[in-house]
């Protein structure tokens, strides 16, 4: 049973001054990025804030927020967030990832969001955004950003650029927002778009992967919650509005035996939907023959695609901004 939600039983808030409360950070020692990071990461020339998705999920657990001082769960975050999410943009810039108090996964599901989850869920924000403040204010310096994060970290994302970046100069170091695995319209924000050409700006992209003719059903999927018919899709393998790929198209595939692997999915979008074939010549495939949401693939799937794509921005913002940036 989960317990009534009280702000006495709230987890002890980060204290983004402190090194502890970043899951990754370029001063971390032995990062988990270090594999994935160029050779002499004072090379790169921007940052990536990322913001994970929701890593609580576990029914028995009857918090309503995540103890940020658990270490079992940061080891968690950094094994499967970290080292196969944020790891696509280490080739575009240094990666800072604020650990923060998560809202179960609970509260996106009634009786739960009423009843709790919303004020679960804007302590996770307001997490986000002290991290974030502190962030500019002290560790930036005035470096173009790629904001980007999946599922609740994407909802979350969604709400820094509106409250950050939406209409305020900060908009001009904005490299690009990849806002993965959370539904969208394009009335969501002032001034930013979705951004439908490869080495384009100052907008976001984002989607939602399904198996191939499969579509969330209300109250019945887990991830119906980050999808709405008409949603803003951004190909994540062509970076434009194409609605079908090939292939020889995609890029590659990152599993979990830290093997990439190229040309192994087709997509087709339909509906505020990336439908993707059966990932082919992967191990373990037929297990994927078996699930038809694959909310939980919407990076891995396309890893080699947004790391490419994420230095084409990168690039393309410095030819663009070179003479305005103060570095």
């Amino acid at each position: 049973m989960t317990k009534p939600f009280a702000e006495s039983e709230v987890p002890k808030a980060p204290d983004y001054s402190n090194l502890n409360s970043w899951i990754a950070h370029p001063e971390i020692k032995d990062s988990i990025l270090s594999d994935f990071y160029p050779e002499n990461i004072d090379k790169l020339k921007a940052d990536v804030f990322y913001i994970y998705p929701t890593l609580i999920t576990d029914k028995k657990n009857n918090s309503w927020n995540a103890n940020i001082y658990d270490k079992k769960q940061n080891d968690i975050i950094r094994s499967t967030a970290i080292q196969y999410q944020a790891s696509a943009w280490a080739k575009a810039g240094k990666i800072y990832s604020p650990i923060y108090r998560q809202a179960h996964y609970r509260i996106f599901f009634e009786p739960y969001t009423n009843n709790g989850g919303l004020l679960a869920g804007e302590i996770a924000y307001n997490d986000i955004k002290s991290a974030f403040t502190y962030y500019i204010d002290n560790l930036n310096n005035g470096r173009p950003i790629i904001i980007a994060g999946h599922s609740q970290g994407a909802a979350h994302c969604k709400m820094l650029l509106r409250d950050f970046f939406d209409g305020t100069q900060l908009k001009d170091r904005l490299i690009a927002a990849y806002l993965i695995g959370t539904n969208i319209k394009e009335d969501y924000f002032k001034e930013l778009k979705p951004m439908y050409n490869p080495k384009e700006n100052k907008g976001y992209v984002s989607w939602n992967t399904y198996r191939k003719n499969k579509n969330p059903r209300e109250n019945f999927d887990p991830a119906y919650f980050s999808w709405k018919n008409n949603s803003v899709v951004v190909n994540p393998i062509t970076w434009d509005n194409s609605t079908t790929t090939d292939f020889d198209q995609h890029k590659g595939l990152l599993f979990y035996n830290n093997k990439i692997y190229p040309n192994t999915i087709k997509i087709k979008v339909f509906d505020g939907i990336v439908w993707s074939n059966v990932p082919r010549k992967i191990p373990k495939r037929l297990l994927f023959s078996l699930v038809k949401n694959y909310h939980v693939g919407d990076i891995n799937f396309f890893w080699k695609d947004i790391s490419e794509n994420a230095v084409i921005r990168t690039k393309n913002f410095f030819n663009k901004n070179s003479k305005k940036l103060k570095m």
